[in-house]
Order: structure tokens, then C-alpha cells, then sequence
């Protein structure tokens, strides 16, 4: 089973939903149960166990949910029980629940009102979440407040910090806020930063830094000193390292998200930079969700996945992805029969039945002796860096294990070139490499305020070398000004593309023999058609009315029709 409902689901109720999905479909659709389970989306499941359950399922309520009845509830039962109400009539009181087994909500209800009958209507998880938090998200402190705090004192240790609850310290609920505010938009980094005369925060969001806001100059020690506290650090630290590294757990609304921590000193002070590990607003499940690639792209991946030994290796910036659809390879591969190991530096998403470790650089190679022994079937790699780490990746393709690793290049093609220039011999990489990945994080327009264009401009088609099936296409830009539902940002969210370069044996033996350069391969997996590249599944996005102009060229190089 590969979806995740956010609540336990039994073996028998797993093979009625299944049941219940074939009914759905034509016959003869799907062939068996497990055919049908993988390619189900969370929404088809939870629509087919309301209808086990005999209760109603709405995909979303937030528009029409009665705030009224919100405020009659304790925000923290609310939390507790993963339910809201919604709404009410002479009889009866509808209220949304994400666990359909779970008799909080109903209990709760039929105390709160008497009088009236219960009925519960199935709802996802995020979405009960999202209108919990528009009644308990946590208040930030006034400027008196925090200008009223001591600079000399210290804050305690904590080691996880709720930032969702109440604080009585005003610098407490001044990180709270922070963070909390960053969880419910949807960043995956808060930054804050020391200028000549100010402190300020910002977020970044779909790729994207955000507004800066200030933060009492005064205080810039003394939040320092307390996000190293959350980690355990002492804050004399700070002085004695040029950066620190580290991690730590802040609860929300009931659920427990990790905070990578890097800080380094700058010619003012510190630069932090938090990022925020949430998987809650991220289905990291292939073909679903922001993984949906291209379906020949999808499916090739799944056949180098399904090849006993070799490498896979992803490459593309920093933030585009590339860790969290190797993590979600990994989910696809893990079995209890796999013995699955990990070296990263440092690890972001831990999975059950996976063996995690993190290792500091000067701790790599004494590792690598001890990692082998320990009889690994699969290996994931955080990152080809140097010699050590590009050895290891293929010594162990060649011994017969699976590796999944990531490296920076521009292009598919040049992953071959990086590990030549790592000291790797071209015959070793093409004896092993059974894929060639790229990939990038596309912005997704905000579908409820997107501009329609009749036309792309002449002198854009020119400058991007566009096909010309796109002179006449309606297409879609961004509103400047946004919109409520996209925080006046006019994106909403991001989407991966991929490009893969399948190293077939007749092609490894060509790339062996140096009758092949890698660029020669790329043209010919192109020249197939059957593959999309980059490019082309960004323009496909843009025909789709998905994504715009001015979101692909910041992503992709366009400058070549190639």
C-alpha cells in the first residue's frame, strides 16, 4: 500500500477499498488489486472508504465551513481530534473528520450539542488542517513586548517546541510565530539575517525569497542564543565555530516537523538559515501529486529502478528536488527483504525500515569500510562530491549493488563528464550507470486568479527558439497582485519535471569504447522522440496553461532550441 491516509488502515480494509476501485472502473480496467492500489491518489481512496464507511466525502470544506460553530470548540480539541464542524441545520450538525474510526469528533459534537445529530463527512487531512489553522495558529508578541525583554537573561533548553501553543516569554512567541507563520505558507526556508543597523527575517516560498521583516536589533544575541538552545548548543558556541550545523523538532498542530539549522558568522553577525522538513504539503509518491512526471519519462524510471545493480544518479541545482524523489524511489524499493542503507549529510527524510546515516565530510572514508560490512542491498548516497564519494558509488555498482545518488550538472549528458573529472574511468561509468536524471522545480500558476494571453509576444518566440505550435496557443500569466488563496504571490506551488537518459548495454558499450561522446547519447535518446527533455516538458506545462513565461525561464535554459 503507498498511500498515506495520516491514520492505521488494516489489511481487509485495504483489499475492500481496492474492490471498491475496480467497481469504479471499466471493466477489465485493472488486473488485479495491487495494479489498481499503486495508481490511486489519496483522494480516490478516501472516496472509496467513505463509501465503505456508508458517509459522505467532500474534497474540500474551508469555503463554507460556518465559523460560528468553529469558535464553539476549544481550538485544542480541534487539534486532538482531527475534526471541525461545518455546518448545521434544524436537526442534525455536519462535521468533518480525517479519520473515519476516530469517535472524538462525534463525542465532542454530541456534548457540545444535544439536541442535534451527528454526521460525519469524510475530509483529507490537509484540509481539516488548513481550517484549524485559521482558529489556533499562534500569536505573535507586541513591539513593547519584545523591546520589555532583559537582554542578559538566557533562555532554556527545549527539545521540541510547539509552536502552535501559547508562550508566556515574548521571544518564545516570537520564534513560534516565525515558524509557525512558515509552516502554514508553505516555506521551505526561513532566513534571518544581520544588517548594519537591522535584523530581519523572510521566507522563501516556491523558490522564491519573500519580504523581509524586522526583528528588534537588540534582540540579535538573544534569538541566536535561543534557536541554539532548541538544539541543545550552548550559546558561547557561537563564537568559538565559523559555522554550525544542526537540527532540531518543532511540534505543530499535533505533528512533529524536523528544522535544519545552518548558521555562519557575517561581517554583522550570524546568518541562519531553517529549513523546514515538512512532508505534509508534499506527497512524495512517484506519478503522483508534484512527481507527476511525464508518462514516458515515469516509465522508464520505473524500469531502471526495477535493474538488480547499478547507479541512478540525479542531478540539478540546489532545491530542485532531487533528494525527495530519490527518497521517494527509495519508498517504491523498500521491502522487507531489502536491506536499504543511507549516507547523508545531513538526513532530511527518514523512512521506516531504512537505515539512516548521517556522517560529517572528515568522517567518510573510515566509514566506507564499516558501511560495506554491513552487507547493504541498496544504497542511497546523498551526494557525489569528490573521489571518495564517486568511488564508492561505483565500487559498490560493480560488487552488485543498487546505488541512488545526486550531482551537480547542467544537463543529463554531463553526469558521465563530472565523474571523469572526479578521477572515475570512462569504461567504470558506463559499465554501471543505468540512468541519467535531471531535474528542475517548475512554479505552478494560482488556477483561481491566472491571466489568460490570446498569444505569446513575436520577440519571446524568437528569443526562446519556440515551436511554432505556440505563435497562436492561448497561454496563461501570472496576476502581479495574486489573489487570497495565493497569498497575493500568483503561484501556487511547484511541480518536477525530469528528463532521464537510459543507459542501455549497446549504448554503455559505445560510451566504453569512446564511439559515443555523452552529448552524441543525449541527441540520440532525443532523436527517438520518446523521451521529453527538459525543455520540452516545461513547454508542455505551459500549453497546459500550468505554469508561464517568465516561471520556465527561470528554471530551464531556453536559449537553445536543443
Amino acid at each position: 500500500m503507498n498511500f498515506d491516509l495520516n491514520f492505521p488502515v488494516n489489511a481487509a480494509t485495504v483489499s475492500r477499498i481496492a474492490d471498491e476501485l475496480i467497481g469504479l472502473a471499466p471493466e477489465g480496467f485493472y488486473e488485479d488489486q495491487d495494479e489498481v492500489l499503486a495508481g490511486a491518489s489519496n483522494l480516490r481512496v478516501l472516496g472509496a472508504l467513505a463509501k465503505i464507511c456508508e458517509i459522505p466525502f467532500l474534497e474540500r470544506i474551508r469555503d463554507f465551513t460556518d465559523q460560528s460553530l468553529l469558535e464553539a470548540f476549544d481550538p485544542a480539541l480541534l487539534n486532538r481530534g482531527l475534526f471541525v464542524p461545518v455546518s448545521r441545520d434544524d436537526s442534525r450538525l455536519y462535521f468533518a473528520i480525517a479519520n473515519p474510526w476516530d469517535t472524538t469528533g462525534e463525542d465532542a459534537v454530541s456534548t457540545r450539542f444535544p439536541d442535534l445529530e451527528p454526521q460525519p463527512i469524510l475530509v483529507p487531512y490537509a484540509e481539516i488542517i488548513q481550517v484549524i489553522e485559521t482558529v489556533s495558529g499562534a500569536m505573535g508578541p507586541s513591539n513593547r513586548e519584545l523591546e520589555s525583554i532583559e537582554v542578559e537573561e538566557q533562555s532554556e533548553s527545549v527539545q521540541y517546541f510547539d509552536v502552535s501553543a501559547e508562550h508566556e516569554e515574548p521571544l518564545a512567541r516570537l520564534v513560534a510565530k516565525i515558524l509557525s507563520d512558515a509552516i502554514r505558507e508553505r516555506a521551505s526556508d526561513v532566513h534571518i539575517k544581520c544588517g548594519i543597523d537591522d535584523v530581519t527575517f523572510s521566507y522563501r516560498i516556491d523558490g522564491d525569497m519573500r519580504e523581509k521583516k524586522p526583528i528588534p536589533i537588540k534582540l540579535k544575541n538573544r534569538i541566536d542564543a535561543f534557536i541554539l538552545n532548541l538544539m541543545g548548543i550552548a550559546p558561547e558556541e557561537r563564537v568559538k565555530r565559523p559555522g554550525i550545523s544542526g537540527r532540531f523538532g518543532v511540534v505543530y498542530l499535533n505533528r512533529t516537523i524536523d528544522i535544519r539549522f545552518e548558521r555562519h558568522r557575517t561581517y554583522r553577525g550570524f546568518h541562519i538559515t531553517m529549513r523546514i522538513l515538512d512532508k505534509a504539503h508534499f506527497e512524495a509518491k512517484l506519478g503522483v501529486g508534484s512527481l507527476s512526471f511525464d508518462p514516458a519519462t515515469l516509465f522508464e524510471l520505473e524500469r531502471v529502478m526495477s535493474i538488480p545493480a547499478g547507479i541512478i544518479v540525479m542531478s540539478g541545482p540546489t532545491g530542485s528536488g532531487k533528494s525527495t524523489t530519490l527518497n521517494a524511489m527509495l519508498r517504491e524499493l523498500n521491502r522487507p527483504e531489502e536491506n536499504i542503507l543511507t549516507l547523508e549529510n545531513p538526513v532530511e527524510d527518514e523512512i521506516p525500515g531504512v537505515m539512516h546515516c548521517d556522517i560529517r565530510p572528515n568522517e567518510f572514508k573510515p566509514m566506507i569500510t564499516s558501511f560495506m560490512r554491513s552487507d547493504p542491498d541498496i544504497i542511497l548516497m546523498g551526494e557525489v562530491r569528490d573521489l571518495d564519494s564517486a568511488e564508492l558509488a561505483i565500487e559498490a555498482a560493480i560488487t552488485g549493488h543498487k546505488v541512488l545518488t545526486t550531482i551537480h550538472t547542467p544537463r543529463a549528458s554531463q553526469i558521465i563528464e563530472r565523474f571523469e573529472q572526479l578521477g572515475i574511468e570512462r569504461w567504470k561509468i558506463a559499465q554501471t550507470l543505468k540512468a541519467a536524471c535531471a531535474q528542475r522545480l517548475i512554479k505552478l500558476l494560482c488556477r483561481s486568479c491566472r491571466v489568460s494571453r490570446d498569444r505569446l509576444l513575436e520577440r519571446d518566440i524568437r528569443k526562446f527558439h519556440l515551436p511554432d505550435d505556440l505563435r497562436n496557443h492561448r497561454v496563461f500569466a501570472r496576476k502581479p497582485e495574486g489573489c487570497a488563496e495565493c497569498n497575493g504571490r500568483g503561484y501556487l506551488g511547484r511541480t518536477a519535471i525530469l528528463e532521464i537518459i537510459p543507459i542501455t548495454p549497446e549504448w554503455s558499450d559505445q560510451l566504453s569504447k569512446g564511439e559515443l561522446t555523452p552529448y552524441e547519447l543525449e541527441k540520440k535518446v532525443r532523436s527517438s522522440g520518446e523521451l521529453p527533455s527538459l525543455r520540452e516538458c516545461g513547454l508542455d506545462l505551459l500549453r497546459e496553461g500550468k505554469t508561464d513565461l517568465e516561471a520556465l525561464r527561470k528554471s530551464i535554459d531556453l536559449s537553445s532550441a536543443e
